[in-house]
């Protein structure tokens, strides 16, 4: 009988004990590392349309530091990509023509290389420059976060952002000139 009472008095003890932490846990300031959602603004911060673009900093090709909220006050055509893709590839001359013609006028091309699905990452550099000639800046997503964060399962992926940070469109596949230009001017 002892046995037994002692057994029901940690099972007991156990469950005080549970009670008492779940308590003081809930009490608690929620972690700073977790976030589950964000506004800013009044806006939620997400990959929706409707939603503030999530925020992000990467190098270039060239190794400057840049971060997506840099260009906030300009039209973003945001582009994930990678080499090997064919689609991708059959649209980086309209993307490159497109961005010649409206660079001026507050329009951007930020194009992501999702370096982590490269074969070899040697080849971003020759496409860049010596294949496509590409003048808008391209950034290197060597650890894949951005390409997550984005969604970007399905390449080219394409988010148009507004001049204020918020995403009014996204595309899956291949975009020509005359639909870049489209969404753009759809655009505020």
């Amino acid at each position: 009988m002892k046995l037994k009472n002692k057994k029901n008095f940690i099972v007991i003890l156990f469950l005080i004990g549970l009670i008492g932490w779940g308590i003081i846990d809930q009490r608690r300031e929620p972690s700073k590392d977790f976030i589950t959602e964000i506004t800013i603004e009044g806006l939620e911060v997400g990959i929706k349309q409707g939603n503030l673009a999530p925020d992000f900093e990467l190098e270039t090709i060239e190794g400057q530091s840049l971060k997506l909220s840099d260009f906030k006050g300009e039209k973003v055509i945001l582009n994930l990509w990678a080499t090997w893709c064919p689609p991708c590839r059959a649209e980086m001359p309209h993307m490159q023509d497109f961005y010649e013609r409206y660079k001026d006028e507050g329009v951007t091309i930020l194009a992501v290389n999702l370096t982590t699905q490269e074969r070899n990452s040697k080849d971003v550099t020759p496409f860049v420059y010596d294949e496509f000639k590409l003048t808008f800046p391209v950034f290197l997503d060597v650890d894949g976060d951005i390409g997550a964060m984005y969604q970007a399962y399905s390449i080219p992926t394409t988010y148009m952002i507004d001049t204020q940070g918020i995403i009014q469109n996204k595309m899956i596949g291949p975009m020509s000139y005359e639909m870049i230009e489209s969404m753009i001017n759809d655009m505020n």
